[in-house]
């Protein structure tokens, strides 16, 4: 069943028979006067200096759909809609630098002007202003909460996108040759990313078939006891599935703290360097490098 605000703990504070009369009135007025809020919207939202990331044509067009959006939601009642539509809106925000506390401030804006000119309109009744306001003020309240709780999901999806393009690039698994694998690890290795790092190399071996990986360490600054520690499971972890390891660019600290730290270096193929690592990589492999003689002039 579609979640809607007449079901319980959305609309309880409003009898029903006032929802039913009083409804089809507010949405009424609030569509009759819609460009005048709408411009009274758009004015305090410059003035709480909101959406600024933004062009004023842009918030011009996303203001209009969320009025619309915001009136359709109280004559109907369905979060489900107002749902959809939130997340419709954060995919095309989120991108312009559109920030949650600014999302939040524009639909609470919205709800007190359109709040503002209820009272102008019914002020000259005022139990009939309180029975308008019983029916407005918690389908309002329920949809500043639907768009806020719906903008943060979209954004943590965003976000954890992101991180995961991140990681995929800063550990790229390089396919270089049939049934070979490069690694090159670039920057600062703690425990989490030695985590991702073998979960995405463990993944490569088996979507490539890689028989032999070649780990270019060049550019790591330092090994801490965790990560060394990790490499080795990672060493481990690929011969099980049926790849041979080997580590290059090992640099002479991380090479003295690895003594230090007492790791199993008997598990490691070492080799200098990438070139070094490559070339023997391809001999395991069966590969013959052969040299060409110059032809004669």
């Amino acid at each position: 069943m579609n979640d809607t605000f007449t079901e319980p703990g959305s609309w309880d504070h409003a009898p029903a028979e006032d929802l039913e009369q009083l409804l089809p009135q507010l949405v009424a007025h609030l569509r009759e006067r819609r460009a005048v809020l709408q411009e009274q919207w758009s004015a305090r939202i410059q003035e709480a200096h909101l959406l600024e990331a933004m062009t004023p044509q842009e918030i011009a067009a996303e203001t209009e759909s969320v009025y619309d959006n915001y009136v359709e939601v109280l004559e109907t009642g369905s979060v489900e809609a107002l749902q959809d539509y939130a997340r419709d809106l954060s995919e095309r925000i989120i991108p312009r630098g559109v920030e949650t506390h600014e999302v939040v401030g524009i639909v609470l804006l919205l709800r007190d002007v359109l709040a503002r000119s209820l009272f102008e309109k019914y002020q000259q009744d005022f139990d009939l202003l309180n029975r308008v306001l019983d029916a407005y003020e918690p389908a309002a309240n329920r949809i500043a909460n639907t768009v806020a709780v719906s903008f943060v999901d979209e954004r943590e999806r965003v976000i954890r996108q992101q991180q995961d393009a991140l990681r995929e690039l800063s550990t790229p698994v390089l396919p270089v040759r049939e049934r070979l694998l490069v690694l090159p690890i670039i920057g600062v290795l703690d425990g989490e990313r030695a985590r991702q790092l073998t979960e995405q190399l463990l993944d490569g071996i088996r979507r490539h078939r890689a028989k032999v990986v070649v780990i270019d360490i060049t550019g790591a600054p330092e090994v801490d006891a965790t990560v060394a520690n990790h490499l080795v499971q990672t060493v481990d972890a690929s011969r099980l599935m049926g790849a041979s390891v080997i580590i290059t660019g090992l640099s002479p600290t991380i090479a003295q703290t690895l003594v230090t730290l007492g790791v199993d270096l008997s598990k490691m193929n070492t080799i200098g360097d990438l070139q070094g690592g490559l070339e023997e990589a391809e001999r395991l492999l069966g590969y013959v490098v052969t040299r060409e003689e110059a032809s004669a002039s």
